[in-house]
């Protein structure tokens, strides 16, 4: 039985107590970790394909430990220039063990539903500000074009960042 599964903004096919090395997680030590956007199951040439996730699915793995991978050396040079930039990267790591292949019931993760949430709820309480009515042209021209853009801005005239002063007092007194 194996998986292709998404781990870390990467896709691996994992089969049981395998060892994997993904892109740092936020896991400590010793924990236990669950993914479940698998892409495809194969349960003994009963393949399943999701789309894009199977509904159900998931991989429970444990982190092993956190690490840094080989040193990759990265030289730019353009000839006849003089140009010559060396630079080196060590990917952070994490060692993982595949534990289980789950094929159905498992529960999706609750972070990402709470986080979902929060944003829903910060729309709502947001307070609709009104824009003061403006009469007098004389009065527009007598400021400055920032005290303009800033009250284009709070009666919502789109395209306010471009405008000049007389674009803006020609907006502005509609």
């Amino acid at each position: 039985m194996y998986a292709i599964v998404e781990m870390a903004g990467q896709q691996f096919k994992v089969a049981k107590d395998q060892k994997v090395y993904v892109h740092r997680l936020q896991a400590e030590e010793g924990k236990k970790v669950t993914f479940d956007k698998v892409l495809l199951l194969d349960d003994n040439g009963n393949v399943t394909v999701g789309a894009p996730v199977i509904d159900g699915a998931a991989v429970e793995a444990k982190v092993v430990k956190h690490l840094k991978g080989d040193k990759v050396i990265v030289f730019k040079k353009k000839r006849r220039k003089g140009y010559r930039k060396k630079n080196g990267h060590r990917q952070y790591l994490t060692e993982i063990v595949v534990e289980s292949i789950v094929a159905k019931g498992a529960r999706k993760a609750a972070p990402a539903k709470a986080k979902a949430e929060k944003p829903a709820a910060k729309k709502e309480t947001a307070p609709k500000v009104e824009a003061p009515k403006v009469e007098a042209t004389e009065d527009l021209a007598s400021k400055t074009v920032a005290q303009l853009k800033e009250m284009a801005k709070n009666r919502e005239i789109s395209g306010y960042s471009s405008m000049k002063k007389a674009e803006l007092i020609e907006a502005l007194s509609k």
